[in-house]
């Protein structure tokens, strides 16, 4: 199975992530998850809404410096309900273009501040990356859509992911941008001895999570 990458679309790590993979980790399939349903399924909450939402902030605008992407435009309101975005992925995905709208949504949110968790706004970035925009939203509603992101997010919970970005490679999961790097090396020794992971009560930095939680996510009894 090739590495799975689990990601948010209005998550500002999974951007970081999104940006890197495919140089770092180019066999990597793209999982698009709706981030708000698989927090609750796991028991965690956003840091967008806890104490240290302006501590994490700034460490996000750091990175993304660090990282080339320039400076972070918050959408207002951020962080909103993502379950239409993440459809939008998936629907994108069944036209073969999730990779080109994905990159083009998460720019659109953290480059130019724009909602995308409002329909018009992923009209408007369908039709960036020549996608037909009132298409990709109507399949957005179709039961087929739905039921798929449902699956998706049931996949990373069996795999153990609790946060994103995740990377899952042979089972493992590495969760958290500053572990994309780790996650590419596993996949270079996916024939030798297995890395060691650390753990920390700090939690993992680049990953939308409560920072007070295990940064090596426990493993579920489903996973591979």
């Amino acid at each position: 199975m090739p590495p799975r990458f689990y990601f948010g679309a209005i998550s500002p790590y999974s951007w970081f992530a999104a940006e890197r993979i495919g140089e770092l980790i180019p066999d990597a399939q793209w999982r698009p998850v709706f981030a708000g349903g698989l927090f609750r399924s796991v028991g965690r909450i956003t840091w967008g809404v806890t104490p240290q939402r302006e501590e994490r902030i700034a460490d996000c605008e750091r990175r993304a410096v660090e990282h080339g992407l320039g400076p972070i435009r918050w959408p207002q309101g951020w962080p909103r309900n993502d379950v239409l975005p993440a459809r939008a992925m998936l629907a994108a995905d069944r036209c073969g273009g999730l990779i080109p709208f994905g990159l083009a949504a998460m720019r659109a949110c953290f480059r130019e501040g724009r909602d995308i968790t409002q329909p018009e706004q992923l009209v408007a970035v369908a039709a960036t990356v020549g996608m037909d925009g009132p298409r990709l939203l109507e399949q957005t509603q179709q039961p087929e859509i739905k039921d798929a992101l449902r699956v998706v997010n049931d996949e990373a919970v069996a795999a153990g992911v609790i946060g994103v970005p995740s990377v899952v490679v042979d089972g493992d999961v590495f969760w958290g941008d500053d572990r994309l790097g780790e996650a590419a090396r596993r996949c270079r020794r996916r024939s030798g001895p297995r890395l060691e992971e650390s753990t920390t009560l700090d939690g993992p930095r680049g990953s939308e999570e409560d920072p007070r939680i295990s940064r090596r996510p426990e493993r579920s009894d489903a996973s591979t």
